[in-house]
């Protein structure tokens, strides 16, 4: 599944002075992984973004945002954002925003013992 290599650019141009940024592919797309977590990426033309619990429900009511149902049912935690909601960069970093808060607040991963 192609993704919007023109929103990766944007979304790659706006971390690119953060420290800790990985690109991962996933769900048929590209994720955006800060400091090991997810915060946000691109399913085909749509921007995915994680969002703390608290904004969540307020980010929802948003222009152009809805629940993310990639598997059929709403995933927990996770919006898509239409084009038209990230116009302009502004729009963009702060979508970002909320994806870096989300990978900044979460607790910290659990590392596998071999």
């Amino acid at each position: 599944m192609a993704y919007n290599e023109l929103l990766a650019d944007r979304i790659r141009n706006a971390l690119r002075t953060r420290e800790g940024v990985e690109e991962k592919k996933m769900f048929g797309g590209l994720a955006f992984m800060y400091k090991g977590k997810m915060a946000c990426g691109i399913v085909k033309d749509d921007l995915m973004v994680r969002v703390v619990p608290s904004k969540y429900e307020v980010s929802l009511q948003k222009p152009h945002c809805r629940e993310m149902d990639f598997t059929g049912k709403p995933m927990k935690g996770f919006l898509y954002v239409e084009p038209e909601g990230f116009d302009t960069d502004r729009q963009l970093e702060e979508w970002i925003g909320l994806g870096i808060e989300f990978a900044e607040s979460a607790f910290p991963l659990k590392r596998k013992h071999s």
